[in-house]
């Protein structure tokens, strides 16, 4: 059962991401850029663990928790850019 699961999974994870870039790449608006890249590396982190699930190894599991955590500060950084004008006071 799970052997079909996860390969519809990342398909549909897959097709997210390109959606995902479409909106960055045409955005309307910077606010929308940063949530489609939000959101991309919120797909790419369920892409690496459907991986790491299919292969059985359980080492890509840190991989996807380090992307996570730069994905929340580069995410935080960049709204903190936007209202403020600068990063670091």
């Amino acid at each position: 059962m799970i052997a079909i699961v996860i390969p519809i999974a990342m398909t549909l994870f897959a097709v997210a991401a390109l959606l995902n870039l479409y909106r960055l790449a045409v955005g309307p608006d910077i606010v929308d850029r940063i949530l489609a890249l939000d959101t991309l590396m919120i797909n790419s982190i369920a892409l690496i663990v459907l991986a790491d699930l299919r292969m059985g190894l359980g080492v890509l599991f840190e991989l996807a928790l380090l992307i996570a955590l730069m994905g929340f500060v580069g995410t935080v950084a960049m709204s903190k850019y936007l209202l403020r004008g600068d990063v670091i006071e």
